[in-house]
């Protein structure tokens, strides 16, 4: 029956997929689909429907629209220009300068405002005028704004992690948000050592003279209202002051009043700000809800336990399970986005890692990890589109930059699934785990 279930759902799937149905409708119809194998067609369409209410209606839930409307606030408010200056002062030295930057202000920017498409857009509009001004390349910088920009989507707050959390029963938020620090991070380090390497061969120096003091304090106080966010918002959550959607409501609030203070915000855009937020909300939430079919029918035809005994038939080393399951994410997240990703496969693949002893926070931080990749790869790669729009190039010239970085992502993703303190260390000093 599981099997059964599993090649109903991956069939209609892929088919609706292909034929242009959007993600949501497409899991909803294919879960259907496998429900009217074990069931009758008014039971199948009840149990469907009560499945999808009982998805959208945890309140948890309510942190990811907050957080949206924070980040579209945070795109609009003036934000970006302050840190690139904030990371440029800091990092100005390093050979290829205006790459580093780029690559340190992207994990900023995609950490306050929780996209990495607005982090390739915004970031990569203002460093491309220095760029083009000391002679870079511009498939060199498309190239480092998109591989660099997924790696706020690990560093809290996190929508992908909060959807995680949801699907994977309830990991504790918190826990999630400590522990995406590290991996992030060394998502970014693993692109900044990219863009040295090619930097020095290509002959991009840094700023010219000794480094400069006042040029850092002043860049510190123009961007530390905006750094403080992530100390607001996270230190509360994470030291127990308020909840993770307590702290979405506030991060809200703050990033309205910055926006105001730096008069990049007017009622009109306002308003537009909120509408679009709240398309994205609905697209968001309808997919979680949508998607608690797929969870339920899978439990009910125990397609993971299936899973389970075909991958440890294969093998019972847990070091190459995670192998095949990091190829599976890898292919998975190339025409997947993030999203409805989490949703298929951690119910997939939870079971089987919980049976050899894995923390579900680990793999929450290997699964978005591996998803984040697919961010930046064709043939959807939404985030390195952006990156090549904005940096007026093309496909064809980006890609040969972007296996270096691929190359160095992946070394990164490896340390990820097979050293647990990276992902445990800090929740674990925490008292979270």
């Amino acid at each position: 029956m599981a099997i059964k279930a599993l090649l109903i759902i991956l069939i209609v799937l892929l088919v609706l997929l292909f034929i242009g149905v959007p993600i949501s409708y497409a899991i909803g119809i294919s879960s259907l689909a496998a429900i009217l194998t074990v069931m009758a067609l008014d039971v199948s369409v009840l149990t469907a429907a009560q499945r999808t209410f009982v998805g959208m209606s945890k309140f948890s839930l309510t942190a990811i629209p907050f957080f949206i409307l924070a980040g579209n606030l945070m795109n609009q408010g003036g934000i970006a220009k302050r840190l690139v200056d904030f990371v440029l002062a800091i990092l100005g030295k390093l050979p290829g300068a205006l790459l580093v930057t780029n690559v340190g202000a992207n994990a900023l920017f995609g950490a306050i405002s929780g996209s990495a498409s607005a982090a390739a857009a915004a970031v990569g509009s203002m460093v491309r005028e220095g760029e083009e001004e000391q002679g870079y390349d511009p498939a060199l910088c498309a190239a480092t704004n998109g591989a660099s920009a997924p790696s706020g989507l690990l560093i809290p707050p996190s929508n992908a992690l909060i959807t995680y959390s949801l699907v994977s029963g309830g990991t504790s938020v918190a826990a999630l948000f400590l522990a995406g620090y590290i991996p992030g991070i060394i998502w970014a380090l693993c692109c900044v050592a990219a863009a040295i390497l090619i930097a020095k061969k290509k002959g991009y120096k840094g700023n010219p003279g000794k480094f400069d003091w006042n040029n850092l304090l002043h860049a510190t106080v123009r961007a530390l209202p905006s750094l403080s966010l992530i100390v607001v918002v996270i230190g509360g959550i994470i030291g127990g002051i308020f909840t993770a959607t307590e702290g979405s409501a506030i991060a809200v609030v703050y990033a309205l009043i910055l926006g105001i203070c730096y008069r990049n915000i007017t009622w009109k855009s306002f308003w537009n700000i909120v509408v679009d937020s709240a398309k994205m909300s609905g697209m968001v939430v309808f997919l979680i809800g949508v998607s608690n079919i797929l969870g339920w029918v899978m439990a009910f035809t125990q397609i993971p336990q299936a899973i389970s005994s075909v991958l440890l038939g294969i093998t019972e080393n847990k070091y190459i399970i995670l192998l095949i399951m990091n190829v599976i994410l890898l292919i998975a997240g190339t025409f997947m986005d993030v999203t409805p990703a989490i949703m298929i496969f951690t119910p997939l693949f939870l079971p089987i890692v919980k049976s050899f002893g894995m923390n579900p926070i680990q793999f929450g931080l290997i699964l978005v990890y591996n998803l984040c990749i697919g961010n930046i790869t064709p043939p959807v790669g939404n985030t390195l589109f952006v990156a090549i729009k904005v940096g007026k190039t093309s496909l064809a010239k980006v890609m040969p930059y972007m296996l270096i970085y691929y190359a160095a992502i992946l070394i990164g993703l490896l340390l990820v699934t097979y050293v647990s303190g990276i992902s445990m260390g800090l929740p674990i000093l925490a008292g979270l785990a």
